[in-house]
């Protein structure tokens, strides 16, 4: 077996079988990818079938070098998960993984924004364009409703329901929640709409996306990130600012605020609990104000 049969059968797999979003298969194939580039440039002729651990090993020693532990640790999970499938479908016996150690890693919480340097992203958009309106909108849309870059960009003008006072977003592997939107964010979308996006010369097939480019289609999530540095380049944030910043935001200023864990995670799209409770360990001081205030032993 190739490994470029080897990798379409398995996206393919993550696509039907597990019903995965393109872009976390490509996240999830982009190390197998990496594997086999390596053995092409160290002219390692073997097949996925018949790879060995040592050989994995070497890799691991030659990435080791170029990436942190965190990064190498993704990498190995994912090569992991690769020949995982391989021996699920019987083309291998053992997955060369399993004797590979990941590197320990410390839990690393999630960069956020206090509302003041939020306010300040927002106060850097220049208005006068209708880029700015839109960027306004975009912004609002990220932190009052927690959602990841993809979902922003896949959000459509029927998923609307603000009569209801919410909106349908499509999260990872196509699952669809509905997730509250506030009275202020609705006006920040009605304006770009009224003004900006009504005005456009919109480009087939994305009549429904709600937020355009300039030649009017879809915006890419690679600027939704641009868009974001920027703002924060002009804001002077000397942080490291990304859409899923904004989205930490979201989560940790509505558990300060005293928001029920459980309804966190709906919003968010989270399949499980664990991942929400990260948020738990962001904030200790706000935790023990509201044993003080709320235990009957206090």
């Amino acid at each position: 077996m190739k490994w470029e049969n080897a990798l379409q059968d398995y996206r393919r797999y993550l696509r039907i079988e597990r019903g995965l979003s393109a872009n976390t298969i490509v996240n999830y194939t982009f190390d197998v990818e990496k594997l086999v580039r390596y053995l092409e440039e160290h002219e390692i002729i073997i097949s996925p079938c018949e790879i060995k651990d040592e050989d994995i090993q070497q890799f691991i020693y030659h990435i080791a070098k170029q990436v942190n532990a965190r990064t190498r640790s993704r990498i190995i999970s994912g090569l992991r998960n690769f020949f995982s499938y391989l021996v699920f479908e019987d083309y291998r016996k053992t997955n060369p993984l399993d004797l590979v150690e990941s590197p320990r890693l410390g839990r690393k919480l999630p960069d956020t924004l206090s509302v003041e340097e939020i306010d300040a992203l927002i106060a850097a958009i220049d208005l006068s364009t209708p880029e700015g309106e839109r960027n306004r909108a975009i912004i609002e849309t990220l932190y009052g409703c927690g959602l990841r870059v993809s979902e922003l960009t896949d959000l459509r003008l029927s998923d609307l329901f603000f009569e209801e006072g919410f909106i349908m977003v499509t999260g990872k592997g196509e699952k669809q929640r509905f997730v509250p939107i506030a009275d202020e964010t609705q006006k920040y979308i009605n304006l770009y709409r009224q003004h900006i996006r009504s005005h456009m010369d919109i480009q087939k097939g994305f009549e429904d996306t709600l937020f355009l480019n300039r030649r009017g289609k879809k915006l890419t999530r690679a600027m939704i990130f641009t868009i974001i540095k920027r703002l924060a380049g002009n804001s002077g944030l000397n942080k490291k600012v990304s859409p899923h910043t904004l989205r930490h935001s979201f989560a940790t200023h509505l558990l300060e605020n005293g928001a029920d864990l459980r309804a966190i995670q709906q919003m968010l799209g989270h399949a499980s609990i664990t991942t929400t409770e990260i948020y738990v360990h962001m904030d200790r001081s706000h935790l023990k104000s509201i044993m003080e205030q709320f235990h009957p032993r206090r």
